[in-house]
């Protein structure tokens, strides 16, 4: 199998309907054939195109969740085994999504968790710099602000595009640079960032590359062994379909021994059983720090832990190389279906830079918002992003989904 790492897929399992190159061009050819939203609820008869807001629990999630409720209403269901089982269940999920080990996933309460991790952690010096992107999403900026009382400086790139490219941060680096953080997939333009030239040229210049893939896991695929990152944090309830505040961060090994962050959770030392022992005094913990140090507090939060670690298994059972197929082929039948005569395309028509947010403008942008209103009543529900209408397929909408907003749109 030979993965490309600018798009995120392996090429022998999937050929990714991005309408360029060869393999792209077959897809476009074809029509919407499998069906998920069988696993997922009616939405009451309403239409779910805000996957980049909030991803739907999935039925056997949801079915996780309810006996989760059942161990609380019963506390003794809530077993030594069982405060173990939670975390460890969704750290092997997660492990196999991203391409890591079991103890390399670090699990969090959302993306800001494992930024704040690395903002806190890292022993910065006078004079260090941090480069983040100019209309980013602000859990990708807010972070490294605060470094600015430690003398760290934090420079807004200002890109062509949304994102980017390898060449235009080659020439942001300076010799003060310390650290690049970035989205994957820009939550306020469908732009997708090319992780393999921005992750080789931070390499070549000895930049640490943070990347927020809460826009993109679960819609397209990822392996941090290929990838050059060094760090990966993303939230679990948009396309990984999880409970809100869920989270996690993968840092490269070498990268986490060297954090210096005051945190010392007990669970991530003992268990429940040890309580049980006579005597003994508390010590610090010896050694370097692992990722189990930094877990969010609360490993056992088995309320959101438990259906979100069903919500990945079963993303990972449908296999994310034919999730990310069904999801662009939605966008292609989008994209093509809107009328230009009435709305522009500002998101990407095609190519690596296309993701699975879609964005268009009505040709009179003032009318945007009144549009977005129509939707709503009419039982459609995307978002109105920075006067701009955002639509976000995944999995569990289907191609009528798609045809009954075109339906909508273009007959305004």
């Amino acid at each position: 199998m030979q993965f490309d790492h600018k798009t995120g897929y392996a090429r022998a399992q999937c050929e990714w309907c991005v309408a360029s190159g060869s393999y792209g061009q077959r897809i476009r050819r074809k029509t919407v054939t499998d069906d998920f939203s069988h696993d997922f609820g009616s939405f009451n008869g309403r239409t779910w195109l805000n996957c980049a807001h909030q991803g739907p629990l999935p039925r056997i999630a949801a079915e996780e969740a309810r006996e989760a409720i059942d161990w609380k209403i019963a506390p003794y269901e809530l077993t030594t085994e069982r405060f173990n089982s939670v975390p460890a269940r969704l750290k092997s999920a997660l492990a196999q999504l991203v391409g890591a080990s079991e103890n390399e996933i670090i699990l969090g309460n959302s993306a800001s968790y494992g930024l704040h991790l690395l903002a806190n952690g890292i022993p910065w010096r006078q004079g260090d710099e941090v480069l983040v992107v100019a209309g980013d999403f602000p859990s990708d900026i807010l972070p490294w602000l605060r470094l600015e009382k430690q003398g760290v400086r934090v420079r807004l790139l200002r890109p062509q595009s949304p994102l980017p490219d390898p060449a235009e941060l080659r020439g942001a680096i300076s010799s003060r640079t310390r650290l690049f953080c970035t989205t994957w997939v820009h939550s306020f333009s469908g732009f997708a960032a090319d992780l393999d030239g921005l992750g080789s040229v931070c390499r070549q210049h000895g930049v640490t590359f943070v990347v927020n893939a809460s826009q993109a896991l679960g819609a397209r695929s990822l392996d941090v062994r290929v990838v050059p990152l060094d760090a990966v944090v993303s939230v679990g309830f948009k396309w990984l379909c999880g409970p809100y505040g869920t989270g996690f961060c993968w840092i490269k090994p070498d990268l986490l021994e060297s954090l210096q962050y005051n945190q010392a959770y007990w669970l991530a030392k003992m268990t429940a059983d040890d309580l049980g022992r006579e005597g003994g005094e508390v010590h610090l913990p010896e050694g370097l720090p692992t990722a189990r140090t930094y877990n969010v507090f609360g490993t056992a939060n088995f309320f959101n832990f438990k259906p979100w670690a069903a919500s990945v298994e079963y993303l990972l059972k449908q296999g994310i190389e034919r999730i990310a197929i069904y999801d662009q082929r939605l966008v292609e039948q989008f994209v093509s279906g809107i009328n230009p005569k009435k709305y522009d395309l500002t998101s990407p028509l095609s190519g690596e830079t296309r993701s699975t947010l879609v964005f268009i403008s009505h040709r009179d942008a003032m009318h945007n918002n009144e549009i977005h209103l129509k939707l709503k009543a009419a039982g459609i529900e995307a978002a109105y992003r920075r006067g701009k209408l955002r639509f976000s397929p995944h999995l569990y909408n289907t191609s009528a989904d798609i045809s009954k907003a075109l339906a909508v749109l273009n007959a305004i």
